[in-house]
């Protein structure tokens, strides 16, 4: 009989469609059957041994909320016989009504929650050693009262998976298959055990039932292929001349692609790319698959990860700023042209229709002032500004202390402030533009103001939330803390002269925070409100509020 493996996940609904994602045991056609009538089919395809489908599910109505059932070759095989979880919904938004909006109507709101950087080892022993899970606690209030308020979707913002930093039950299966003393060592090599650390975290009982019933956009940052992937050119160089680098970027795109990537696509996406018509149709998959990611690798602008979702009149563009960076010194740049030139095409469009512009990226635009100084800083020095032995010099440190954020590319630092300016500005302006970030392992609210002019009519703010399910030692902890105070903005005065660092175009104040701890964000936007929810997972499985904001300028 034909196994669920992994699945289902709920990832793209609009107000008539939605997609599942499933992994079967074998080739098989997957089901997908809707209390309401509503339903779809897909024929698996193969990748690696291992066989996958995404259903369009097509026939719901707009504004209901249905359950629904997985069949892989007509056997029922979720929700399973002795689940003690709610079953499963797809919950469609209401149609919009145009001159019901035009006329000021807030109409129904949108809930996004969003979070990054989810370790999902098992505790051992029943000890975690970073905490409570966020998502954990998440699921078990929304399992607890179905008809509560829920995320109409969940944003994971990056390190889905630590291909670098992985459990031990991870580790000893690694030693079982090859040695551990050989590179890469105790950390994933290729696909197949790519796939383990997705059956680790996404078989987790609480964040399976939760990824089934909330919709779901995903984006990757560095752990998810390697810490502080793409750094830099010289770091890039160092890693291709290791014999085992490519295989393990290759196969981490691979299984992104596989595993997060498709979900993030409308149906009307999936139907217009080659590469997913060239996936469903082949025999095995992996040499179409394969031959796609090495293409990524030689060229990013041959592939493009970020992606526009919208809800209602909320937009979201989801980021890609990893594989998208230009890495040359002379060039150096966080989005190579073409991503650059796609993001502020669809920032621009149809700008009037948009009360809110959430920008995704894995890393934050605004960081705290020392680290933002410290990293422009640095980037003068690798560029030349103080000369080749400063710039050895930068290199090291850039490499040691993780200095790759936005302010670490200055240039593309300015250009989405200029971006955000530009599309926060005039009459058909949208109400709020926030950037969503995280990697930093603590949470916080940072609020820009433009040197020159009035600076745009919405409302920017950058929310940074992070981790979902990790921790930070105590002296990052005082580092971060330090970073926001007077003290450290003299010392990153300094670091800017030495440098000889240009003014960025904006300044910004802390408007809260830091906060510490495994936590999500939450947003409710309706009509041009806009307000926030800081919670924090509690060692009784529960959530804690820690900050309440409106957003609404």
């Amino acid at each position: 009989m034909t196994a669920l493996r992994l699945g289902p996940l709920l990832r793209y609904a609009d107000g008539s469609t939605a997609t599942v994602w499933v992994e079967a045991s074998r080739p098989c056609t997957a089901q997908v059957r809707c209390a309401d009538g509503a339903g779809g089919t897909a024929r698996t395809f193969q990748v690696a041994g291992h066989h996958y489908a995404l259903v369009e599910v097509t026939g719901l109505t707009a504004g209901t909320a249905t359950t629904y059932e997985v069949l892989l070759d007509d056997t029922l095989v979720w929700p399973p016989a002795d689940s003690r979880f709610p079953p499963s919904e797809i919950r469609t938004p209401a149609a919009i009504d145009a001159a019901f909006d035009a006329e000021g109507g807030a109409g129904d709101p949108i809930r996004v929650a969003f979070g990054s950087c989810r370790w999902a080892a098992p505790p051992a022993g029943g000890h975690d050693p970073v905490g409570p899970d966020a998502l954990d606690s998440l699921a078990s209030r929304l399992a607890a009262d179905p008809a509560a308020e829920r995320p109409d979707v969940l944003l994971l913002l990056g390190d889905q998976v630590y291909a670098d930093e992985v459990s031990d039950a991870t580790k000893e299966r690694i030693a079982t298959r090859r040695g551990l003393a050989d590179p890469p060592g105790a950390e994933v090599a290729d696909f197949e055990e790519y796939t383990w650390l997705y059956y680790e975290s996404w078989l987790d009982p609480e964040v399976r039932w939760l990824l089934s019933t909330v919709p779901s956009c995903m984006v990757f940052d560095d752990h998810d292929v390697i810490d502080d992937w793409n750094t830099s050119a010289s770091w890039l160089a160092d890693m291709r001349d290791t014999a085992w680098w490519r295989e393990r970027l290759l196969s981490g795109l691979m299984s992104y692609w596989v595993h997060q990537h498709l979900g993030n696509l409308s149906p009307a996406e999936l139907a217009a790319d080659p590469l997913y018509a060239a996936v469903r149709e082949a025999p095995d998959a992996t040499d179409e698959l394969r031959a796609f990611a090495s293409r990524a690798d030689a060229d990013p602008a041959a592939a493009r990860w970020s992606y526009r979702r919208d809800f209602g009149r909320v937009r979201l563009l989801m980021v890609d700023s990893r594989a998208a960076r230009v890495l040359d010194e002379d060039g150096r740049s966080m989005l190579h042209p073409a991503e650059q030139a796609w993001l502020r095409e669809q920032a621009l469009d149809d700008r009037g229709s948009v009360d809110h512009l959430l920008i995704g990226t894995s890393l934050p635009w605004l960081l705290p002032h020392l680290v933002h100084d410290a990293e422009e800083w640095d980037a003068a020095l690798c560029r030349g500004e103080r000369g080749a032995r400063w710039a050895r010099t930068g290199e090291k440190i850039r490499r040691g202390a993780d200095l790759e954020h936005w302010a670490a590319f200055p240039r593309s630092f300015a250009a989405l402030a200029e971006l955000i300016a530009e599309v926060g500005s005039g009459a058909d302006a949208p109400a709020s533009v926030l950037v969503l970030s995280g990697d930093v392992h603590h949470a916080y609210l940072a609020e820009p103001h433009w040197h020159e002019g009035p600076g745009p009519d919405a409302r920017v703010l950058q929310l940074t939330c992070s981790p979902v399910h990790n921790s930070v030692p105590a002296y990052i902890r005082w580092g971060f803390r330090f970073g926001w105070s007077a003290a450290a903005r003299a010392l990153g005065r300094r670091l800017r002269r030495h440098g000889r660092c240009p003014r960025p175009p904006v300044g910004w104040r802390r408007t809260g925070g830091p906060w510490f701890g495994n936590q999500l964000m939450f947003l409710t936007l309706r009509g041009r409100s806009a307000r926030l929810r800081l919670e924090q997972a509690q060692p009784d499985g529960t959530l804690r509020k820690a900050e309440e904001a409106d957003l609404t300028r």
